[in-house]
């Protein structure tokens, strides 16, 4: 019937991108997980994804330079960063880039679920349930 948003997640932990699909699968949405930015690029399609959740420290090509390598090739898919390791040249980067929320880990459950509704552009959650919490962000 709707579309369901398929949210590719990139982080070279397996336990996180383990968590984060998880978790993004129990608000909803539909996940596909990659070790890396080489790996995302291979099975990158036009219209494929909805949206991006990347880790900003990866071995080989970071975050930052997926998303910069993202909009050369002319990509408008919104991008959500996370990183073990904030801090604020990386973050005004990250931002300044066109990412949509630079978000450190351990990730909120509910920030991420508000970045999420608000880079897919929808006024509700998926699934219905507790719709009350919309942190500000900062």
């Amino acid at each position: 019937m709707s579309h369901v948003p398929v949210i590719a997640i990139v982080d070279d932990d397996e336990a996180m991108r383990d968590a984060l699909s998880e978790l993004i699968q129990v608000m909803g949405f539909s996940t596909e997980a990659f070790d890396g930015a080489a790996a995302f690029l291979a099975d990158l399609a036009p219209g494929r994804f909805d949206c991006l959740i990347t880790d900003v420290r990866m071995p080989g090509m970071d975050g930052i330079d997926l998303q910069r390598r993202l909009r050369a090739l002319g990509s408008v898919m919104p991008v959500v960063m996370i990183t073990s390791a904030p801090d604020p040249a990386g973050r005004a980067r990250a931002l300044q880039g066109g990412a949509c929320a630079y978000l450190a880990k351990p990730v909120d459950d509910c920030a991420l679920l508000g970045h999420l509704r608000s880079a897919l552009g929808q006024d509700h959650r998926p699934g219905g349930r507790r719709d009350e919490d919309d942190s500000p962000g900062g």
